[in-house]
């Protein structure tokens, strides 16, 4: 049986990978062009490629017995599913079909990174260690996702907002190209401002349900780990960037850096820590164990 939803799992994945890959073409043709069927296109293989993705991941479930949650692909897979869940919300709620150019390359990349970097050795479903047997596991972990897939959407929109203001484009003119298809200054960087304002409480949650899940497991709330620290960084760039625009009143430009900014924390906390500053939250290196 399990072999069977091995199987299926892993079919699960290259539908989700190859959706992705198309949606992603089909979002850049339907920009450059004004054939609006690419852009329905774009939108249907994304919605086909989250059903993959979280068919994906309830398989996962089902064969280890437990929420796929606990090791690097496992995040990564549920990352790419936030990500495109949190985009595919906003397309719908705001009719901004033109941020899945930006967005959906993150997704590509990643399953990209988990092909080239993750062996099926460590790809299968693995036994938890102990440190990591806490119902805070799940917690820390799926505010993790949904923040961090936010936080992209945010990226997506300030690459958005710079390339619109390199093209001297206001609320008064009308650019060509793809730039056309992007909404005025002044929603982007109100969307973005939205994002990032469900997306923060996600985070703090993060890393108060982190704390406690480490002292279940080490009997202390904060240790200064490599992980925690690099995390409390990204929390403190998206709350400087709050309070600026709060209290200060900064937009355009300036925001739209500190979401890059941010996002690039954001990877960093994942990526550069887990394969460069090993700590806590790295276990043995043949499993890619690593909490976020």
């Amino acid at each position: 049986m399990n072999q069977g939803l091995l199987n299926l799992e892993t079919s699960a994945f290259y539908v989700m990978l190859m959706a992705y890959t198309l949606c992603m073409f089909f979002y850049w043709a339907w920009m450059g062009s004004k054939k609006d069927l690419m852009g329905q296109f774009a939108t249907y293989l994304a919605i086909v490629g989250l059903i993959a993705n979280t068919a994906a991941i309830i398989l996962r479930m089902i064969i280890a017995g437990r929420p796929p949650l606990s090791n690097s692909y496992e995040f990564l897979l549920t990352f790419v599913w936030g990500i495109t869940l949190v985009h595919l919300f906003i397309e719908y709620r705001y009719k901004l079909r033109s941020l899945g150019g930006f967005v959906m390359p993150i997704s590509f990349l990643i399953l990209m990174f988990i092909i080239m970097s993750m062996g099926p050795e460590e790809r299968i479903a693995q036994a938890i260690p102990p440190a990591l047997k806490s119902k805070w596991l799940t917690f820390h972990v799926l505010t993790a996702t949904l923040a961090y897939g936010a936080f992209a959407i945010s990226f997506g929109l300030g690459i958005m907002y710079l390339l619109k203001m390199s093209r001297g484009a206001d609320n008064k003119t009308n650019p060509q190209g793809f730039i056309s298809r992007f909404p005025d200054l002044e929603t982007i960087d109100e969307l973005s401002y939205k994002v990032i304002g469900f997306a923060f409480p996600l985070l703090t949650l993060c890393i108060i349900t982190g704390a406690i899940w480490a002292n279940y497991a080490w009997g202390t709330y904060w240790s200064w780990d490599p992980k925690e620290t690099w995390s409390l960084i990204t929390w403190i760039i998206y709350a400087a960037y709050l309070h600026a625009r709060l209290m200060y009143g900064w937009k355009g430009k300036r925001a739209a850096w500190m979401t890059i900014f941010g996002f690039a924390a954001v990877l960093f906390t994942f990526f550069g820590v887990n394969y460069f500053l090993p700590g806590l939250h790295s276990y043995a290196s043949s499993q890619l164990i690593s909490i976020v």
